[in-house]
């Protein structure tokens, strides 16, 4: 599942990105990207599957490799933009973690959504097709309150 922080949950922001956000396609995917205007910057993703694609239970499997594929790339992609990922295939043309993954990664490649610096990571960079996903939802760390007596004083 995605992160409560990293999701696109409101309707008019969902209809927003994908009425104006910029289309990068491959396979049974279509990423919609818009550029968001929040501080700090991050990312925030919502999975799309139409009734076309098959029953709940073909759907539901899409939406799950395409959250896991996507749970993979989110900490090397360039903070800033909201995605809306649309799946407009079957379940016969994405079957597999690797399949989204390879889909995901020509997406976020011909989008330019890749951040360079992410080559840095001692992790070695987003997962390759095939690879297990190394990475999770995590969330920047907050500032913490002093609460100690002496702050209180």
């Amino acid at each position: 599942m995605i992160a409560r922080h990293a999701r696109l949950r409101e309707e008019a922001d969902v209809r927003r990105v994908r009425s104006r956000g910029k289309a990068s396609a491959h396979g049974a995917l279509v990423a919609r990207v818009l550029p968001n205007h929040l501080d700090p910057p991050r990312n925030r993703y919502t999975v799309i599957v139409g009734k076309k694609s098959g029953k709940a239970v073909q759907r539901n499997r899409l939406k799950r490799l395409t959250r896991e594929a996507l749970r993979g790339y989110h900490p090397y992609l360039r903070p800033g933009f909201d995605i809306a990922i649309v799946c407009r295939g079957r379940l016969e043309e994405m079957p597999d973690l690797p399949a989204a993954q390879e889909c995901l990664r020509r997406i976020f490649a011909k989008a330019d959504l890749i951040d360079p610096a992410a080559d840095l990571d001692p992790a070695g960079g987003p997962p390759l097709p095939g690879e297990p996903v190394r990475t999770g939802w995590t969330r920047p760390a907050a500032p913490r309150a002093d609460t100690s007596s002496e702050a209180q004083g």
